[in-house]
Formats: structure tokens, C-alpha cells, sequence
């Protein structure tokens, strides 16, 4: 039975003014036995290993909330364009040319990427799925994974069916470090009657829906043009929410929309960058948070971000809502706690999230003693607005530590960069052709 003691400055995500500045954690297997001051651990506990970092933070493990994780295998493909062109002339005839170990190397290089930055769990929904749990398995992180399903498109019933595969054979895999949902794409990429197939097989299964949701002004015109509803009220009035529902992007809604995700408990997976990028707008995520709804941070795919760091995206989303309100605007706990606390309830995950005795043991120290965390003045603020992903010094997942002293224990990230340059560029070529 394995003990190990962490002694740090701690930040477990618990309350605003919540800080150990000489803390530890004991952690026995892959639960949090205690969190505190130093000296707090339990008299007997007896640790088998102390890992001393005085000079790092030590938080709750970050979450990403919305990723396509394998588009690492696009990075910087198809840059600078709107969102349908960028998905239909770019995007969509690159991934048709992907195989399954295409999308296992794609998402490997992506775990390798977050685990470095930081990121312990993600909500991701691509093809393929099946070689993207294997990839997490071995990585050791933590997913929520949902087969993209495209209910418009000839392929449609196929991925309908390895939705229910995918819940069958991944569904609590890896000690449940793997959880799954359905992955609907979007409203107007999926009929209605398509959609509500979706959901029945969903409620059978008892698992969740992930969905991009509200995401460019192009889609509230489809579904008005179509239904006469905005996107949101469409999803209420077909009987899909009720149940465990992650909307992504949420960015053109309108009061009525935002009230019926709050009674609906939906929730955000909110990306900044990406929309940024690609223009879709600036999600109301201070009026959702004030609604109720629970917002979670996501990086989306690195081919419309161009990376998957999690501390850009909290910056980002700071500085965002500030420009768009006031300075005062989604201050840098409240930022800390999207990436954290409200990632775990945007998955539905109950035991991570915070570093509380019972919890798993998700948790990253990141290497205050540089120049730019001096003063130490407000510690969440410098995670937000100063931190980045080169500053994560070790990284562990369940209990086992995955990243130590930056070095990557799971993972041989130079195969994996090699392999993911061969098959991105060998795949590219047959477009220059």
C-alpha cells in the first residue's frame, strides 16, 4: 500500500482564502488522506516516500472541458479562416485521411502536451474513439471520452453504434479513469429526430451528452432559418436536456437561452482562445455564472487554438471578459475555479477537482521560484495572469505520478513527436498533390 507525504505551499481550491503556505498532503493509494499546515498529516501515517517542494504551489490537477485531442495531427494546418470554411474546405477532408492510429499517435502527442502543462482530465470528442482510450490508458490521465457523431452526415448510424461500443468497452476503464458520454456534434449537424435518438440511448446507457452549442452567429442563423428557435430553446423543446448535458462554446444566447440552461442544469465548456481565433464571439460567462450554470475551461482542438495550455486559457478568459465589461469582471480565483472546481462538476465528476481528504490524488505543483512570481502577492493571481506551462514541475494522476521534475514517466514524447510528424506531413502532401 503505497504513502506518499507532499510538503509544499498548497492551494486546494476550497475557498478564496484558503492557502497553506507551508502545507502537505498525505495521500495513501490514490486517495487524499489529509491536506494542511505542515505537521497535519496523521501521527501514523507513516509515508513511504516525501516529496519536499518548498518552493512550488501545489493545486488540484487542471481540467479541460472541450477538446478534439488527436487535431494536435492539424496543428497550424489551417490557420486564419472563418469557422464553416475553415471546418469544410480545410478541416473535414484532412480528418476524412485520418486512421485509427493516426488519431491514437495525434492524441498521445495531445496527453504528452497537457500532462506538461498541467492538465490532469479532459472531456474530449473525436472518431476513432476505442484508440483514444488506449492512449489515455497509457498516458495515465484521466478522460471523459464521446465519439463525434454527425447525424447528417452517411456515417451517421455508424457512429451512432460505436457510441454504444464506446460506453461498453471504456466506460469506468482504467480503475474509472475513464468515463463516457455521447457526443452529438452540433444542432445543425444533426437532425432532430436524430438527436433525440441520442438522448434515449443515452438515458438507457446512463451516461451524459457532449455538445457544441450557440457556437457562431452562422448556426443561430441555420436553426432560426429552420426551427424558428434559437439553437437552445430548439435542444429544450426536443426533450435533450434533463439529464447530464456539456454544451460547448455557448457564445450567441440569449436571455431566455441562458435561463433555460440554468433550469436545465446544463453545462458551459467555455473557450476563450478558440473563439477568439476563429471569431466566433465572447460567451457571456459572468451572466451564465450568475445564473447558476456551472462554466467549466476548455481548450478546444490545437488546430483552431493552437495549443492545449490551460493556463493561456485562464488568462485568456480573464482578460476577455474584462475587455468586453469592466476590470473588476471574473476575477482571478473565480477564473482558477473554472479550471478546477467547475471542471469537475461540468464532467460530472464528484471526487476531483479539490484537494480534500477523500478525493482522488489529482494534483500538479508549479515551480514558484523563478523571477516572474516575485512578489508573491496574491498566489491565485499569478496562476492566472503569469503562469504558464513550462512552469509545472510535476504532475500526478490516481494517486501515481505521471510528470516528475518535468520529465514525462508514462510517455516517450520524442517517439511521439516523430511519429505524429511523419503521419501529419505524409497526409498533408496528398492534398499538395
Amino acid at each position: 500500500m503505497s504513502k506518499t507525504l507532499i510538503r509544499a505551499m498548497i492551494l486546494p481550491m476550497t475557498g478564496p482564502d484558503d492557502f497553506f503556505p507551508e502545507g502537505e498532503i498525505a495521500i495513501e493509494e490514490d486517495r487524499i488522506v489529509s491536506v494542511g499546515p505542515k505537521g497535519s498529516a496523521p501521527a501514523d501515517f507513516g509515508s513511504e516516500r516525501v516529496i519536499d517542494l518548498p518552493d512550488d504551489v501545489v493545486m488540484p490537477g487542471l481540467i479541460n472541458t472541450h477538446t478534439h485531442a488527436a487535431m494536435t495531427m492539424l496543428r497550424s494546418y489551417a490557420d486564419d479562416l472563418p469557422l464553416m470554411p475553415w471546418l469544410e474546405e480545410k478541416v473535414w477532408p484532412f480528418e476524412a485521411k485520418l486512421s485509427g492510429e493516426d488519431i491514437y499517435w495525434g492524441t498521445l502527442l495531445a496527453l504528452a502536451e497537457m500532462i506538461q502543462s498541467g492538465t490532469t482530465t479532459m472531456l474530449d470528442m473525436y472518431a476513432d474513439m476505442d484508440r483514444v482510450g488506449d492512449a489515455v490508458l497509457e498516458a495515465g490521465t484521466r478522460a471523459v471520452l464521446s465519439r463525434g457523431m454527425i447525424g447528417n452526415a452517411p456515417n451517421g448510424e455508424k457512429a451512432f453504434q460505436e457510441s454504444i461500443e464506446l460506453v461498453e468497452r471504456y466506460h469506468g476503464a482504467g480503475e474509472g479513469r475513464i468515463q463516457v458520454m455521447f457526443g452529438p456534434h452540433a444542432p445543425y449537424t444533426c437532425s432532430g429526430e436524430y438527436m433525440q435518438r441520442v438522448k434515449k440511448e443515452a438515458d438507457r446507457l446512463g451516461v451524459g451528452i457532449h455538445i457544441h452549442l450557440a457556437e457562431t452567429q452562422d448556426e443561430i442563423n441555420i436553426i432560426k432559418q429552420q426551427v424558428g428557435k434559437t439553437p437552445v430553446q430548439w435542444l429544450k423543446e426536443l426533450g435533450i436536456f434533463g439529464g447530464h448535458v456539456v454544451a460547448a462554446h455557448c457564445v450567441h444566447l440569449t436571455e431566455e437561452d441562458m435561463d433555460i440552461l440554468a433550469q436545465n442544469k446544463v453545462c458551459v465548456a467555455h473557450n476563450p482562445e478558440s473563439n477568439m481565433k476563429l471569431n466566433s464571439g465572447t460567451a457571456p460567462v459572468p451572466e451564465l455564472r450568475a445564473k447558476g450554470v456551472v462554466v467549466g475551461l476548455g481548450t478546444d482542438g490545437a488546430s483552431s487554438n493552437n495549443n492545449l495550455d490551460l493556463f493561456g486559457e485562464m488568462r485568456s478568459a480573464a482578460l476577455q471578459q474584462k475587455l468586453k465589461k469592466d476590470s473588476t469582471t471574473l476575477p482571478a480565483y473565480e477564473v482558477l475555479e473554472m479550471a478546477t472546481v467547475g471542471g469537475a462538476q461540468t464532467l460530472g465528476l464528484k471526487d476531483v477537482g479539490q484537494l480534500v481528504p477523500g478525493y482522488k490524488a489529482d494534483l500538479i505543483s508549479i515551480n514558484f521560484d523563478q523571477p516572474h512570481f516575485y512578489p508573491r502577492f496574491s498566489i491565485p493571481a499569478h496562476l492566472v495572469y503569469v503562469a504558464h506551462a513550462g512552469d509545472v514541475r510535476t504532475v500526478m494522476v490516481d494517486g501515481k505520478l505521471i510528470m516528475e521534475e518535468r520529465k514525462l514517466l508514462t510517455l516517450d514524447v520524442k517517439k511521439i513527436c516523430q511519429e505524429v510528424e511523419t503521419r501529419a506531413k505524409r497526409i498533408a502532401a496528398e492534398f499538395a498533390d
